[in-house]
């Protein structure tokens, strides 16, 4: 977790577009090298600094990143394609971080990007196996009604473990909905958030239903968009006048282990196990706990994985996380803040962007320039990224010392 000469790498700038509907955004190269080139100026250093680059995306040929990147400057310097589903641009974080604490690198950038298609996430090679075939057979042999071709895959699989958990723990339908109840009010100080008009409880029940306890507003919508965050050493930032880094306390990526296929459980088929694995091992190399975090960007792709990651980060014990809501202690004025952005569910969710998008929020709160959705006496923000297939990373930002 740290360089050769025991250095934290800290994230020296960050930068991100507004998130836009599909059809409405700019194309994909254009998006990345701006949000690249907010990142850097956000940094205040030249790209030709820059001695890495890392990009993500999920839907785009080969060699997309050169393709963004080259439009900020032709230098020369290795160009990694990341793509690892929903955690693609945590992904390309945790290269360029890697990276530097290393000592491979002094300066490193990762950036993400998403130009997306209208509609349910699809399978776009049909001539061979899906990645998530096991996923598919698993939630076959579990899920009662069995696994509809028909229907689109995420929501069956989060849609499926949030009814596992309902019938488990006798969590109500409505307890589901003021999670965007209170991710729309959070988006709403957002201007960078694709949905910022409030819903309430009644409106978000009585949208088309689309799978299990889900209904079409408690679904993440596709997003298209672009982020991007330098990260070097400490000793860089120091010599190049960073003037607001902020500190890349922890880190852990994680993958599935047998639980996740074993357990015959939903809940674990979507990530909360390695969530939990990934969370746990951040607590202990940073020392903190959980008590400790003021804000957390946390992967809610669809309401039920909010309500299931809230204990598999360990803000709230097992089975209580009805009452969390109730209380409001995932929002202003309650224990975590939780999506202060206003989650993938609000702000949006291009895939390749999302995990750089949290990196964005969490930097820009500790810094204390947060405005409107400022969290008051921040010292600690967590980030946690997943994607089917599967791979979690959960980050853990803090002031640099």
């Amino acid at each position: 977790m740290t360089s050769a000469n025991g250095s934290k790498a800290v994230v020296a700038g960050v930068g991100m577009i507004p998130f836009s509907k599909p059809g409405q955004s700019e194309l994909y190269n254009i998006m990345g090298e701006k949000a690249a080139r907010r990142a850097l100026d956000d940094a205040g250093i030249d790209y030709a600094l820059v001695q890495h680059g890392y990009v993500g995306y999920v839907y785009g040929d080969s060699t997309c990143g050169q393709a963004a990147l080259y439009g900020v400057g032709l230098t020369g310097i290795p160009i990694i394609n990341v793509n690892n589903n929903c955690t693609t641009g945590s992904s390309a974080l945790y290269l360029a971080r890697q990276a530097v604490e290393s000592g491979v690198v002094d300066c490193a950038i990762a950036v993400g990007f998403e130009q997306m298609r209208p509609g349910a996430l699809a399978t776009y090679f049909t001539d061979r196996p899906i990645a998530l075939t096991r996923f598919k057979e698993q939630f076959d042999q579990v899920a009662e009604a069995g696994y509809d071709e028909e229907k689109p895959r995420a929501p069956q699989l989060f849609g499926g473990a949030g009814a596992e958990y309902a019938e488990k723990y006798g969590t109500s339908l409505e307890t589901f909905a003021r999670v965007q109840v209170k991710a729309r009010q959070h988006a709403a100080n957002n201007p960078l958030a694709l949905f910022q008009a409030p819903l309430t409880v009644e409106e978000i029940l009585a949208a088309a239903p689309v799978y299990g306890p889900l209904t079409k507003f408690m679904c993440c919508p596709p997003t298209c968009g672009a982020a991007a965050a330098v990260i070097c050493s400490k000793e860089f930032a120091k010599k190049h006048g960073v003037s607001a880094p902020v500190e890349i306390v922890a880190q852990s990526m994680t993958t599935d282990t047998t639980s996740t296929f074993e357990s015959d459980s939903l809940i674990s088929l979507v990530g909360s196990d390695m969530s939990r694995a990934a969370a746990d091992e951040v607590y202990e190399m940073a020392g903190v706990g959980p008590e400790d975090i003021g804000a957390v960007e946390l992967h809610d792709c669809f309401v039920t994985n909010e309500v299931l990651s809230y204990e598999a980060l360990r803000l709230t014990p097992e089975g209580t996380a009805e009452k969390f809501i109730a209380d409001g202690d995932n929002t202003y004025g309650g224990k975590v803040v939780t999506n202060p952005s206003g989650g993938l569910l609000s702000k949006g969710h291009p895939l390749g962007a999302t995990g750089l998008a949290q990196c964005y929020e969490l930097v820009n709160q500790i810094r204390g320039n947060a405005d409107k959705r400022q969290v008051e006496g921040i010292k600690f923000g967590l980030a946690h990224n997943i994607g089917l297939g599967g791979a979690c990373v959960v980050t853990l930002y803090g002031a640099a010392a």
